[in-house]
């Protein structure tokens, strides 16, 4: 069985999943940039069961969606990085930021939502030349 752990920054607050993820998205919403600092959040969506640890202190953020309902952010106090967070309209799963894994060989999302909010340049990724550093 595979077994995924996630982090924040600083390593205070981290879970770990067991098996494979029931969804993996990519969300172009503006929420998800201004939560991430990037231009989307991509999310790994396991079924709570799967979740077989969480340590470490959180705060959470919960905002209601465009949908009415909430979503709640868990992050660690201490460096600020979300790790998971829950959504009212997916009950009985957590999503976990797929940064969070640090794990470069993590299969790619089959989902992207809000592409409306989605940025015109984002689409150029997979045009880049790949530079490898050290």
């Amino acid at each position: 069985m595979t077994i995924r752990r996630a982090a924040c920054n600083c390593g205070q607050l981290h879970l770990t999943c067991e098996g494979e993820p029931m969804r993996i998205s990519t969300c172009h919403c503006l929420e998800c940039q201004r939560r991430t600092g990037a231009v989307f959040g991509n999310q790994a969506w396991f079924e709570r069961g799967q979740v077989t640890s969480v340590t470490g202190n959180s705060t959470q953020f919960k905002r209601v969606a465009d949908s009415g309902k909430s979503l709640t952010f868990q992050f660690c106090p201490v460096c600020g990085s979300t790790v998971y967070f829950e959504a009212e309209a997916f009950p009985g799963w957590l999503a976990v930021a797929v940064g969070s894994l640090a794990d470069p060989d993590f299969p790619a999302p089959k989902h992207s939502v809000w592409e409306r909010r989605r940025h015109s340049w984002v689409k150029a990724f997979g045009e880049l030349p790949i530079k490898h550093s050290n």
